[in-house]
């Protein structure tokens, strides 16, 4: 009987052990277990519940009205519904590729180890540290139609200047400029940067020596190895051109025109018309966009990105 004791008494205090450590890490976790299902899960499931509502704020309980938000959108009663989607998306096929191109170019030049090169990485990442509303009345000015400075240097040329944020065909360009501008130097060069210098320099000294070139050097040897980067930075960066908000609703308000009326500027729009069971169903209509765009991304991914760790099949 005593050496059945025994033998249960480790286990016994194993499990107190146990229960103790695993107590102390759940209530360690627990301020951020609370705050998520507080402000996270918690609103996410409210405005889930609102956007079947008629909701304004002033009155309560809301008003269930069950699919009519969804049907409004969806069927093009709001004809601001579908050319928001359109608008953000011709801004983000623009600012995506070019931007991460921009992006690895820098990271590139950087890592080439040119002189001055702690002097560039300052100045590249500049623009990301600068407030966005600052950074849209600086460009109002550059871009402005008869004072902005970029004009003037196109006038020097005899070709006058377009009127970019002023212009419903040139806005869009022109945010997707002023976006590159202040997001390519950003977190997502660093980024590339640090793929970069996690290539092996045996396989560039290798392929020197078989006779390839820098061109053949980056295709064959510096994309293949970045590619999980690349991809990174590229589902970041679709969310983050769907996102856009500050910029557009700083310089242009959604003008001229409702040219630059971007998904989220139509979202606030209803939220500060106190619309606010609309406003969380298009807040789920966008969740349910860019989970769709991420998920097809992932899907291609499969097809060229290359892990270093994986076997062929």
């Amino acid at each position: 009987m005593s050496v059945q004791a025994t033998a249960r008494t480790p286990s016994r205090r194993w499990s107190r052990a146990a229960f103790r450590e695993a107590l102390g890490g759940y209530l360690f976790i627990s301020p951020w277990v609370i705050g998520f299902i507080v402000f996270s899960i918690g609103p996410m499931l409210f405005s889930l519940y609102f956007s079947f509502t008629k909701y304004n704020i002033v009155s309560w309980p809301p008003e269930w009205v069950g699919l009519d938000n969804w049907t409004y959108a969806l069927s093009g009663k709001d004809r601001l519904f579908y050319h928001s989607i359109v608008t953000t998306g011709k801004f983000a096929a623009l600012v995506v590729p070019l931007g991460v191109l921009t992006s690895l170019a820098l990271a590139v030049l950087l890592n080439r180890g040119i002189a001055g090169v702690t002097f560039f990485r300052m100045i590249f990442f500049l623009p990301s540290l600068t407030p966005i509303a600052a950074i849209a009345i600086l460009w109002l000015w550059l871009l402005h139609p008869e004072l902005g400075p970029i004009n003037y240097a196109i006038s020097l040329i005899g070709v006058k200047g377009p009127r970019w944020l002023s212009d419903q065909v040139w806005v869009i360009p022109s945010m997707a400029i002023i976006g590159i501008w202040a997001s390519a130097g950003g977190s997502r060069m660093i980024i590339f940067l640090a793929g970069l210098q996690g290539v092996p320099q045996e396989m560039y000294d290798a392929a020197s020596i078989d006779g390839a070139g820098p061109l053949q050097r980056l295709w064959h040897i510096t994309l293949p190895m970045i590619s999980p980067v690349i991809f990174f930075n590229t589902v970041l960066g679709v969310i983050g051109a769907f996102r856009v908000f500050a910029l557009a609703f700083v310089a242009t308000d959604g003008g001229p025109a409702f040219a630059s009326w971007f998904y989220l500027l139509n979202l606030y729009q209803n939220m500060r018309d106190l619309r606010m069971g609309y406003a969380s169903m298009l807040a789920w209509v966008f969740f349910l966009i860019v989970l769709v765009f991420t998920y097809v991304q992932f899907r291609m991914a499969v097809r060229w990105v290359y892990y270093a760790g994986e076997t062929g099949k």
